[in-house]
């Protein structure tokens, strides 16, 4: 990967953004963590979750309002002091749909972290904010040709809206359903945009300005995990992983190269998520009913502890990324491949965690040890 001629001149914004928004989110976590206990919103422990005691959960609204708070100030001093150079591609309803879409997407799940909404009104809710994306001109018309140099246009244009939806709604849940273990969703989602952010300085996709917003995401995410890494004090709650997934879906579509960067930097939870839904379709479940069967579960099933369980899959989803910044055509496709036969092959062989049906796993009586101390 080559980098753009420019980028000194980019590295002083991203690093001031970085910085401010991992304060940002360190400083407001704990204070948003005191509300939702005032509040009672708390992820409660059952024979699904991996949580042994109540935690308070709607964390990744500190991440919403870091990053929101950061992006808008340095959009706006950008406007005026031409800082890094602004994609001719960009579009302001592309900024709206990144801004204004996350700001509704953390909305939407803080109603789930507080109402506990059924499946069907969550996916109701990320349609509608993949539609209004859409709708704002957020769009993926082009893809690269993965076993040559050129690209394949998506036409007609329902082709084109219809997989930018499906991409939305996918990333959503791919976060959302990896959101299992302390820290994990959080840590691969920082891996994600720190790579798409590299990937936005280099000569391929020559857009530091999307850089600078990656960075945005990931310093916001960085001063989150400093509460949310095992032994979590505080879960990102759907607030947080609709966010997360909305943003890193906008990101990424924002620019040529990144989509395929994307799918394969956070393969294992798209992966992950597509052979859920295979498995639950298989045993004639509801793909949307929630389980034990993740690939974060069966890990730990096979004998890993809990933070051997998320540094694993930081470190493959880390030697992703490296070899999404070094690979292009057709090896990403085969390297996706490789990873999407491997995740299938733990999904479904057999461990010492299998016992019993699911619905006879989740209807166990669980025993909730005492809450530990409510203080950060």
């Amino acid at each position: 990967m080559t980098f753009i001629a420019g980028i000194g001149s980019a590295i002083g914004p991203i690093v001031a953004v970085f910085v401010a928004a991992a304060l940002a989110s360190i400083l407001i976590t704990p204070r948003i963590r005191r509300i939702v206990l005032r509040y009672r919103i708390v992820d409660r422990p059952n024979a699904r979750r991996v949580n042994r005691r109540p935690i308070p959960r709607s964390g990744g609204l500190a991440v919403a309002a870091s990053f929101l708070a950061v992006a808008g100030v340095f959009l706006m001093v950008n406007e005026q002091a031409n800082l890094v150079s602004v994609p001719p591609s960009l579009h302001p309803l592309d900024v709206a749909a990144l801004l204004v879409g996350g700001a509704v997407a953390a909305a939407l799940g803080a109603m789930d972290d507080l109402f506990n909404l059924r499946a069907r009104w969550q996916f109701l809710g990320q349609i509608a904010l993949a539609a209004g994306a859409v709708a704002l001109g957020v769009r993926i018309d082009i893809v690269n040709d993965p076993f040559g140099a050129g690209i394949i246009t998506l036409e007609p244009q329902i082709v084109a809206i219809g997989f930018t939806m499906f991409w939305i709604v996918g990333m959503i849940n791919s976060i959302n359903w990896i959101d299992g273990l302390d820290g994990l969703s959080t840590g691969v989602a920082i891996i994600a945009s720190v790579t798409l952010g590299l990937i936005s300085l280099s000569t391929r996709v020559n857009q530091p300005l999307i850089a600078v917003l990656c960075f945005v995401l990931a310093g916001a995410l960085l001063g989150f995990l400093r509460w949310n890494f095992h032994p979590a004090k505080i879960f990102s709650g759907t607030s947080g992983v609709q966010f997360v997934g909305y943003t890193l879906a906008i990101l990424s579509i924002l620019g040529t190269a990144k989509v395929a960067v994307a799918l394969l930097v956070l393969g294992v939870p798209i992966i992950d998520t597509f052979w859920i839904i295979v498995r639950r379709l298989m045993q004639r479940r509801s793909p949307f009913k929630p389980d034990r069967q993740h690939i974060h579960h069966r890990l730990l099933d096979l004998g890993l502890s809990h933070r051997q369980t998320v540094l694993l899959i930081y470190g493959v989803c880390t030697t992703l990324a490296v070899l999404a910044l070094t690979l292009t055509g057709a090896s990403l496709l085969y390297t996706f491949l490789v990873v999407f036969i491997a995740s299938g092959l733990v999904l479904f062989a057999p461990t010492r965690g299998d016992f019993g049906r699911p619905d006879e796993l989740e209807a166990e009586a669980y025993e909730p040890e005492p809450a530990a101390s409510d203080g950060p």
